[in-house]
């Protein structure tokens, strides 16, 4: 997913990826169908050749339209952005008390030493 800076701001865009013509090794383009502060519907051509130049062609709103359509039929795919989506995390804790001490448990409550107290005259291991 691609952005686009319009009205002082990036905008996220739909991004295509098209044939390489004319000794460039990259062409993406940039699709950002109404600008949410002005209205403006903006296109933008982003290409890169043999010598890591980059070339860039803007367009904004009809003009914009004629030039997506044009370019419609050399789009390969569009390139979606993956969702990470966080596994096996969360935002709970566990409050306990340890020798007197609170403290919090975030991750692994099998080593938790939960109610102990300290206790000089107790032997644990004689």
């Amino acid at each position: 997913m691609g952005y686009i800076h319009c009205c002082g701001a990036l905008h996220k865009t739909r991004t295509f990826r098209l044939v390489p013509q004319d000794n460039f090794v990259v062409c993406e383009l940039d699709y950002l169908a109404k600008c949410p502060v002005c209205g403006h519907t903006v296109v933008q051509l982003t290409r890169i050749d043999d010598s890591d130049n980059i070339s860039i062609v803007r367009k904004v709103n009809k003009k914009a339209k004629i030039f997506f359509e044009k370019l419609k039929n050399f789009i390969l795919y569009e390139i979606r952005s993956i969702n990470y989506n966080k596994i096996n995390t969360g935002k709970f804790y566990l409050n306990y008390n340890e020798f007197g001490v609170k403290k919090r448990c975030y991750s692994n409550l099998r080593t938790l030493k939960i109610g102990l107290a300290e206790n000089k005259d107790l032997k644990i291991n004689p």
